[in-house]
């Protein structure tokens, strides 16, 4: 193998590594954002927080999704289904989905929620969690 060939290889197999580290890190995160989550939904079931439909939205349209669970933005644009589970809960405008509602599938939750977007829109999951925790139990004790 010539010199460029091997130095073409090394590069490829640096890449694959950076890769492949890069989704073992990912995946970390993704697994303590589960264990936050988890954590969220018994501290709410343990103050006698009930749960309630999930509605998915697009722009003023309201669609039935079947879930139950907690939003955790006020805005209902994500939810954390009973079992703990992520939902991005907006979707595309569709009138058959007016009449038959949406399926959704649970997404991989960040600890960052809202990375990238503007500025104050971001937000630590575990914030959010805790923000969000003490507004949902507020009307339960009466603060």
């Amino acid at each position: 193998m010539d010199e460029r060939a091997r130095w073409r290889e090394q590069r490829r197999e640096a890449a694959l590594a950076h890769a492949r580290a890069a989704e073992r890190t990912r995946q970390q995160e993704h697994e303590r954002a589960r264990a936050l989550l988890r954590g969220f939904t018994d501290d709410l079931r343990a103050a006698g927080v009930p749960p309630g439909p999930l509605l998915a939205s697009a722009g003023r349209a309201r669609y039935r999704t079947g879930l139950t669970g907690w939003y955790l933005k006020r805005n209902g644009s994500l939810g954390v289904g009973e079992d703990g589970s992520y939902y991005v809960l907006a979707v595309a405008p569709s009138a058959r989905a007016l009449l038959l509602g949406v399926r959704l599938s649970p997404s991989d939750p960040p600890l960052q929620v809202g990375r990238g977007a503007r500025d104050g829109e971001s937000v630590e999951l575990a914030e959010l969690l805790r923000s969000r925790a003490a507004e949902l139990r507020e009307p339960l004790t009466g603060g």
